[in-house]
């Protein structure tokens, strides 16, 4: 019911109980339907390299949610801001030099 749910709408991921919020495939399918949902995910998954930038392409602040290392990533930081320009307000200071 909670996969329906995400597959519909990604920022359902925020009623899905802990363990669904770890679980690597389910935060993938909702990230793919709203990049915003990466906030609901679990700290370790805002790691993830492959499902933040599902989730920065979907949509590019949805980079204010990722990891630190993420955001200090100068690749990762353009793919962001591809998509929307203020995503950069999310990025590491030294990436704004």
């Amino acid at each position: 019911i909670v996969l329906e749910a995400v597959r519909k709408n990604g920022s359902a991921l925020l009623y899905a109980g802990k363990v669904l919020k770890q679980d690597r495939e389910f935060v993938l399918e909702a990230v793919r339907q709203n990049g915003d949902a990466l906030q609901c995910a679990d700290e370790a998954l805002k790691q993830d390299r492959e499902i933040v930038l599902e989730a920065v392409r979907k949509n590019g602040s949805a980079l204010l949610y990722a990891g630190k290392v993420l955001k200090q990533d100068r690749e990762f930081v353009l793919e962001a801001v591809r998509q929307n320009g203020d995503a950069l307000q999310c990025a590491d200071e030294a990436l704004k030099q």
